[in-house]
């Protein structure tokens, strides 16, 4: 597959067959993760945990028998370098055929926490199963990608602009939908964008409460510029354009071809 497929393909995965990665699969995964990078130049810690050795599930998956936590410093950016390294990571087991599924609150997060290791100063923001989807989702999988009505998208008048927030875009633009198909938490879809010639300026518009510990739909947006990248390149920067925001929506980076 091509990364255009990667990404239009890629879905949730919380039904696994119960077998074991492969040593070959996990070593290439392995080899994989020590050289992801983000453009905030913050360091992504990533840990494998064996399901069983640290007595970890969570009430929404079936059949695994390994996870992975990330863990990163609790500074500026942090969310958004986390959602970018972790997706690089997810896309490039669903290239292997390794399913993985953003796992942040159907967990008992102080036992995910232990067996990580994370130290204070330290977010532990995301963790996912990984293994070999099962030919058929479980009934709760199936119930939990209905409810969040997981295969669908806000169109792109809704998400994308010309210029500024008061022209929707109508056009598609394939590198656009890169975007428009990464995933977010219970498929919110907070990324907004604004295309201005070749600078596509990124934005978070709130529609999630606060009062976590960090903001989860930032770690959504790192995941939307690092599908972004991935596909068109570009330089990355943080330079606020001062372009007039709708109420609750707030600038976070922009990119340029």
């Amino acid at each position: 597959m091509n990364l255009y497929e990667i990404i239009k393909t890629r879905k949730s995965v919380r039904t696994f067959d119960g077998r074991p990665l492969l040593e070959e699969d996990k070593k290439t995964l392995c080899d994989y993760i020590a050289g992801i990078t983000n453009p905030y130049g913050i360091p992504v810690e990533f840990v494998l945990l064996d399901a069983e050795e640290h007595g970890l599930s969570s009430p929404v998956i079936r059949g695994e028998t390994l996870y992975l936590a990330g863990k990163v410093k609790r500074v500026p950016h942090c969310e958004e370098a986390f959602g970018f390294a972790f997706e690089k990571l997810v896309l490039y087991a669903w290239s292997l055929g390794i399913g993985t599924t953003w796992i942040g609150g159907t967990m008992d997060r102080a036992m995910f926490e232990t067996a990580a290791q994370v130290q204070p100063g330290e977010l532990m923001p995301i963790v996912t199963p990984l293994g070999y989807p099962a030919a058929e989702r479980s009934e709760v999988d199936a119930k939990l990608r209905a409810s969040v009505h997981g295969d669908e998208r806000l169109p792109i008048s809704e998400l994308f602009f010309e210029k500024d927030f008061s022209t929707p875009m109508t056009e598609p633009d394939a590198l656009l939908e890169t975007v428009r198909w990464a995933p977010t938490a219970a498929n919110r879809q907070p990324v907004r964008v604004v295309r201005d010639g070749s600078a596509y300026h990124f934005y978070e518009k709130h529609t999630m409460p606060g009062g976590t510990a960090w903001d989860v739909q930032k770690i959504d947006v790192g995941i939307a510029v690092c599908n972004f990248i991935s596909a068109a390149g570009g330089r990355f920067s943080i330079a606020d354009p001062g372009i007039q925001t709708p109420e609750d929506t707030e600038y976070i980076a922009t990119v340029t071809l």
